[in-house]
């Protein structure tokens, strides 16, 4: 009897993981196919304007929150790192430590969490509204495609401003971590720059550009999937299942933005 009963639950145990398997499989391959029909879109006629006014909400009114979080980055990194590397005598790296861990770290996860908090959650917000008001369905009426006049200016817009605010956030980190080694702590200023022109190559710039354009394909796809899908959800319905969108969005988005830089960073190293 006990045998059986232990068979059962092993048998509930599974079924239930296959069932969350297949579930997360399924969401995945939706994922895939809404980000390749919305990214073919984006090269059809009429979209540049709807581009240039997505990144300028998505870039450039995220500019500012990502400066000031660059600038006291670099100011804490030069600060902590200072009272590190003078315990080994070896503060005179403090510039190439910073600019590397900026360029190959800091700065795409931190630019990818900044525009999540401000603009990804603005994304699914204003699709959810679009579609729980019945806007996005009215689009279909008018035979306009609204993947080709919602989503895809908004990918494109997030290749675009993503590896620009993240070489902004590099430069302003860096700056911040010169006014706290040198300004502050006394460290060489020639000694600060030299060696991050010593120790920064292109192959790190590269893989921070890499983490950038994976990030906007990551925050973008999965903010815009969330909105536009909004009235799939089974647990709320109207403006509170855009509200609940938005925080799935944005959470989502964070959750990946770590889990893919630990796998683009093992393919780089």
């Amino acid at each position: 009897m006990e045998s059986a009963t232990r068979n059962i639950s092993f048998r509930i145990y599974f079924d239930t993981l296959g069932a969350g398997t297949m579930k997360v499989i399924d969401r995945l391959g939706a994922v895939a196919i809404f980000f390749a029909f919305a990214f073919l879109k984006i090269f059809r006629r009429r979209q540049m304007g709807e581009i240039i006014q997505q990144v300028f909400y998505i870039g450039a009114k995220s500019s500012n929150i990502v400066m000031l979080v660059a600038l006291f980055t670099g100011m804490v990194l030069g600060l902590q790192l200072f009272y590190t590397l003078i315990k080994f005598g070896s503060e005179g790296v403090l510039g190439s430590v910073v600019a590397l861990t900026l360029i190959r770290e800091l700065g795409p996860v931190l630019t990818a969490i900044m525009i999540t908090a401000r603009a990804g959650s603005a994304m699914t917000a204003e699709i959810g509204v679009l579609r729980i008001s019945e806007q996005i369905d009215a689009l279909y009426t008018m035979r306009i495609d609204p993947l080709r006049f919602l989503i895809s200016p908004r990918i494109a817009a997030s290749l675009i401003s993503f590896p620009l605010l993240t070489a902004f956030f590099d430069l302003v980190g860096i700056v911040g971590g010169y006014l706290t080694g040198v300004l502050l702590l006394g460290v060489n200023g020639g000694a600060y720059f030299y060696r991050i022109h010593s120790y920064v190559d292109m192959t790190d710039i590269r893989g921070g550009f890499i983490k950038s354009f994976v990030f906007a394909v990551i925050v973008s796809v999965t903010c815009c999937y969330m909105g536009y899908f909004t009235h799939l959800r089974t647990d709320a319905y109207g403006a509170k299942s855009v509200s609940l969108s938005t925080t799935s969005a944005v959470v989502a988005s964070c959750i990946m933005i770590l889990v893919s830089d630990y796998v683009v960073t093992s393919f780089l190293m």
